[in-house]
C-alpha cells in the first residue's frame, strides 16, 4: 500500500502503481511514475498478464522547455536537447488517472535536477485537483528524491530535515548518494534549480566531464552562449529602452584583437589552495594559508565550455589551446582531466583564460 506523506500525497513502488491503474482508487486521481523507461509497457514488462491501457496527452523534450525559457546568460540543461523530458498521459482503468512518466535511472551519476522543476509543478497541481502517487521501481530512492525536493521547497526544509520528515511516513525511503549531493546543492540554490548559478554550472560542467570520460561524443549543443551573442542582445535592448539599464558586468576580451571571449557569468570560481595538499605535498609555505596577499592572486581564471571553444573541444584531444576565434592568439589551455590553478586548486574539467592573455573590464 502507498504511504500517505501529506494531504494528497502519498509515495509508493511499481507494485503500488499498478494496483492503483488496474482498478479504483478512491484517492488517487495523478501518478507521477519515475522509472528507467517512461513507457506504459514497462509496467507489463516488470510482470507478465498485466495490460494498462493509455491515451497519450503529450511528450516533452528538453529542447522544448529550452525554447520557451531561454536564460539571458545562456546556461542550458545538462541534458541532450532530444532527451525526453516527460510524457502525459490518460491511464489505467477508464483512462480516469492522469499519469506523468519521466524517464530517470536509479545511478548516482544520473541528472535528477534537471527533472526537479516539472515533477514538482506536477505533484503541486495535482494535489490541488486531487491526489497523487510519486513511485518509482522500490519506492526507496528515486520517489524519495523527488517528494524530499518537493518537501524542501513547499515547506524550505533543509535537505537533512526534508529526508527525516519523510522517514516518519516511510522510513525505508533513502535517495543514492548521488541524489543526495544533487538535493544539497538543490538547498544551496534556493529550493530551485538555478542554471545561472555557479553551484549549476559547476554541476554542469562536472556531467560533460563524466561524459568525456565514458568516451562519448561532446555535443557542443551543452556548451554555453558564445558572450558575443547576449552582448549584442544587451545593446539591442538600451536602444529600445533607454529607460532600463544593463547592470553592470565584467568582462574579458582577447587582448590582442578585443574580441569578447567570457562574461563574469561564465565565471567558476573555486577556493583559493583547495587543492594544493593534494596535489603539490612537497611544497610548504610559511603563515597563516589562509591569510593570503594579493600577490598570491590567481593567474589565471577558470570559466564554462562556451560555444566558439566547439573546434578546440570537438576534435576529442584530451587537452590543448585555447585560440580566440578570430585572431587565433593563445588565450589558455583547456584539459578533461583538469588544471591546477596557480593558488593550487584543482579545476576538473579545467576551461583556463590567463589574465596576462585578456582584457578585463567592467561594462
Amino acid at each position: 500500500m502507498p504511504y500517505l506523506v501529506r494531504e494528497h500525497l502519498f509515495i509508493g513502488n511499481i507494485g503500488d502503481a499498478a494496483e492503483v491503474l488496474q482498478n479504483e482508487s478512491n484517492e488517487i486521481t495523478h501518478i507521477l511514475s519515475v522509472l528507467s523507461s517512461e513507457s506504459i509497457s514497462f509496467f507489463k514488462e516488470w510482470r507478465s498478464g498485466i495490460s494498462i491501457p493509455s491515451k497519450e496527452i503529450r511528450k516533452v523534450y528538453v529542447r522544448d522547455m529550452e525554447s520557451e525559457d531561454i536564460l539571458v546568460n545562456g546556461s542550458k540543461s545538462s541534458l541532450s536537447p532530444d532527451k525526453l523530458l516527460y510524457s502525459l498521459e490518460y491511464a489505467g482503468k477508464d483512462l480516469k488517472f492522469v499519469r506523468m512518466a519521466v524517464p530517470l535511472r536509479d545511478m548516482e551519476s544520473e541528472d535528477l535536477l534537471d527533472y526537479l522543476d516539472v515533477c514538482l509543478d506536477f505533484i503541486e497541481n495535482s494535489r490541488k485537483e486531487g491526489s497523487v502517487l510519486v513511485h518509482c521501481f522500490a519506492g526507496v530512492s528515486r520517489s524519495a528524491a523527488i517528494i524530499t525536493a518537493y518537501l524542501m521547497r513547499s515547506e524550505q526544509l533543509s535537505q537533512e530535515d526534508a529526508i527525516e520528515s519523510l522517514r516518519e511516513s516511510c522510513e525505508s525511503v533513502c535517495p543514492n548518494d548521488g541524489f543526495l549531493e544533487q538535493l544539497k546543492m538543490f538547498e544551496q540554490m534556493g529550493f530551485k534549480v538555478d542554471r545561472a548559478s555557479p553551484i549549476y554550472k559547476r554541476f554542469r560542467l562536472k556531467i560533460l566531464g563524466d561524459s568525456y570520460n565514458r568516451g562519448e561524443k561532446i555535443d557542443g549543443s551543452k556548451f554555453g552562449a558564445d558572450p558575443t551573442l547576449p552582448a549584442e542582445k544587451i545593446s539591442h535592448d538600451v536602444e529600445t529602452s533607454p529607460e532600463k539599464e544593463a547592470p553592470p558586468t565584467r568582462t574579458y576580451r582577447c587582448k590582442k584583437c578585443r574580441r569578447l571571449v567570457a562574461l563574469q557569468e561564465n565565471v567558476l570560481d573555486h577556493v583559493p589552495g583547495e587543492g594544493e595538499t593534494c596535489f603539490e605535498w612537497h611544497k610548504r609555505r610559511s603563515g597563516n594559508p589562509f591569510n593570503r596577499s594579493d600577490e598570491n592572486e590567481c593567474s589565471s581564471i577558470f570559466v564554462e565550455p562556451l560555444r566558439w571553444m566547439t573546434t578546440a573541444v570537438e576534435e576529442g584531444a584530451l587537452e590543448g589551446k585555447l585560440l580566440c576565434v578570430h585572431c587565433e592568439a593563445r588565450l589558455g589551455y583547456f584539459n578533461w582531466s583538469g588544471i591546477q590553478c596557480s593558488c593550487g586548486s584543482w579545476i576538473t574539467p579545467a576551461f583556463q583564460l590567463h589574465k596576462s592573455r585578456v582584457d578585463i573590464s567592467t561594462i
